[in-house]
């Protein structure tokens, strides 16, 4: 059957129900996921002839090779599950979030006895306090620095059961109440922790009522010292209120949304309004948004972006109206629990001149950004083009891959594979490599084992290609411009020799990076290279070849551990490899083990409870 009758046949089964659609193409991957209020309509209209469908839409279309369509209840549960099949596939032709997955979100432990403060990428619902997304961990850090020294926290890993000996230096430097050594009762800190989400919140106000009553109690009482100290904290918040511009009477929430479009991105600016106040301000990148209308752009971050934030405001303002803002409603009304949400346009007044401001604001990032993408891209060009001059190659390595070798005395080692791309690194591509076919500490035995994997996995990877229906690794299924070994001369004739066994000779250019002297050592040459101290290029090699190195250490120490701990389950009667793997797969470390309870330990396949115990029993 060819691909039209299959179209034909999915088209003509379509329902008329309300759902999400896959649209996927000859590699099976998910390239466009959408929803419906009726499927059927919706999918046969991209395939009308006489729609008129915007260029990317018709590179979408040119691309399907096959539908997949899930039938939900609702228009809402459409929205919601499209949301979640974004988020997972991440498909090329749907406006998404860039680096969503790498937000930053300020969170309080709530559930704790003590609760302490981290910053984490991701929301569970685990009874935590969380604030965020933001853009920027850089600037999470920075603001935490500053409101520790007000509301002095735990952000350490103790156990804290107020029966340390000695607190950290933190407390010392009165950026911690020192709950480890019992100087804080546990309801005072949870008081201190709650006034810090409360001026997170923009509810300083209320803290600063609070703290004066409490200095005042405390001046009455005579302890002009903890009076003194309360003084000095309601001094700080209020030097940082004071840059918080007061926009409303009313004292609401509200979020103002606002956007900038550039070639193939959007940049939309997020001003946060809480209790009346201006606290903050985060800027959002937007990917595959060239040829959509603005109204779109807008609604899909509204989705994206309110689907994984903290909290959401009671109004939020747009600079235009959005076709779908019914629907948008109806599912933050669900997500604050049933309570009203108004998503406005401001027509005149104080919050049409705010989503000006954001608009502005939004514009001019983008400005800013494209700026230093443009210079990036400029010296990712240059260094790729010193690299080339240097190693006399007909083109500049638009793909360079670079590999390492890590062990301790022989022992666990790693080969390490890191491809950059253009000029920037490329991590869904890297890949390790378990030395199995070498003793004792061989390095350059160790690299011709690596690159023979690697090539043998080019070969089966040209071999699938022609297989319908199977999936290739992206990873080996091309081969480098540049392949870099990191050493000297011995690695680089290691490297020679694979290639030559693998009939490679001749297809991409070779080189060894010694890292002493950061010299290049390339075949038919006795003589070293080396490029300009402080070019480009010399930077770019040694980026390439460090993250190898890194990447290569990390596997190295995570296989080191790994059989660290096999060989003290080795030791254990009765505990063969298979049992052994599952408990490495399931606890992860002894001291997991270890505090496992037995039933858990016997909840694995094959370990009876008397084992469990005997397992514990010798790892204490």
């Amino acid at each position: 059957m060819d691909f039209q009758d299959k179209l034909d046949g999915i088209l003509r089964t379509l329902p008329d129900k309300p759902g999400c659609y896959l649209m996927k193409n000859e590699k099976e991957d998910i390239i466009y996921v959408g929803k419906a209020i009726n499927l059927k309509n919706r999918v046969r209209s991209y395939f009308q002839k006489t729609a008129s469908h915007n260029y990317k839409t018709r590179q979408l279309v040119k691309s399907i090779r096959d539908i997949d369509w899930i039938v939900v209840g609702s228009e809402l549960e459409a929205l919601i599950l499209e949301l979640n099949l974004i988020k997972q596939h991440r498909p090329f032709y749907n406006v998404k979030l860039k680096d969503d997955k790498r937000y930053p979100y300020i969170k309080v432990n709530w559930a704790d006895h003590f609760p302490k403060v981290t910053v984490t990428r991701q929301m569970d619902n685990d009874g935590s306090r969380y604030f965020g997304p933001y853009t920027s961990v850089w600037a999470v850090h920075q603001t935490l620095d500053v409101l520790r020294k007000i509301f002095p926290i735990l952000s350490c890993n103790r156990q804290i059961n107020g029966k340390d000996s000695r607190p950290c230096l933190y407390y010392d430097m009165k950026m911690c109440l020192g709950p480890c050594i019992g100087a804080v009762d546990e309801q005072t800190y949870r008081q201190v922790v709650d006034d810090f989400c409360k001026f997170l919140e923009g509810k300083t106000d209320v803290v600063m009522k609070r703290l004066k009553e409490d200095m005042a109690r405390q001046s009455d009482s005579l302890n002009y010292e903890k009076a003194a100290t309360i003084r000095d904290q309601i001094n700080a918040i209020e030097r940082v209120v004071e840059r918080q511009k007061i926009v409303s009477d009313t004292q609401q929430d509200s979020d103002i949304i606002a956007m900038a479009r550039g070639e193939n991105e959007a940049c939309v600016q997020v001003f946060f309004i809480r209790s009346g106040k201006l606290i903050g301000r985060e800027y959002f990148i937007l990917e595959g948004t060239d040829e959509e209308e603005n109204t779109e752009i807008l609604e899909e971050f509204i989705k994206q972006f309110y689907s994984q934030a903290a909290f959401i405001p009671k109004n939020v303002m747009l600079p235009q109206e959005v076709d779908e803002a019914y629907i948008i409603k109806e599912w933050l009304n669900t997500k604050r629990g049933g309570e009203k949400i108004e998503i406005k346009v401001p027509k005149r007044g104080k919050w049409r001149d705010l989503v000006e401001m954001a608009t502005e604001n939004a514009t001019e990032t983008l400005q800013a950004l494209e700026t230093r993408w443009k210079a990036d891209k400029d010296r990712q060009k240059e260094a790729l083009a010193q690299i080339q001059r240097a190693l006399n190659m007909p083109e500049p390595p638009n793909r360079i891959e670079c590999y390492d070798i890590s062990n301790t005395q022989g022992m666990a080692s790693v080969g390490s594979m890191v491809v950059f791309d253009q000029g920037v690194a490329n991590k869904k591509l890297y890949r390790r490599f378990n030395i199995r076919g070498v003793v004792g500490p061989d390095d350059y035995g160790s690299m011709a084992e690596v690159l023979k994997r690697r090539f043998a996995n080019y070969e089966e990877a040209l071999a699938l290609k022609n297989e319908p229906g199977k999936k290739v690794d992206l990873a080996f299924s091309l081969l480098p411009d540049l392949l870099i070994v990191d050493g000297g001369k011995g690695q680089l004739t290691t490297a020679l020799e694979v290639v030559e066994e693998f009939n490679l000779h001749g297809k991409f250019q070779i080189a060894a990076l010694a890292e002493k002297q950061d010299e290049l050592f390339v075949p038919r040459e006795s003589l070293s290279i080396r490029l300009e101290d402080g070019s480009q290029g010399l930077f770019l090699l040694q980026r390439i070849r460090d993250e190898a190195h890194r990447f290569a250490i990390t596997a190295h120490r995570n296989r080191r551990g790994k059989i660290g701990l096999m060989s003290r389950l080795d030791e254990i009667p009765g505990l063969g490899p298979t049992r052994r793997r599952a408990l490495i797969d399931r606890f992860g470390s002894i001291e997991g083990i270890k505090n496992a309870d037995a039933s858990e330990i016997a909840g694995i396949k094959g370990i009876s409870l008397n084992l469990a115990h005997q397992i514990k029993t010798h790892l204490e």
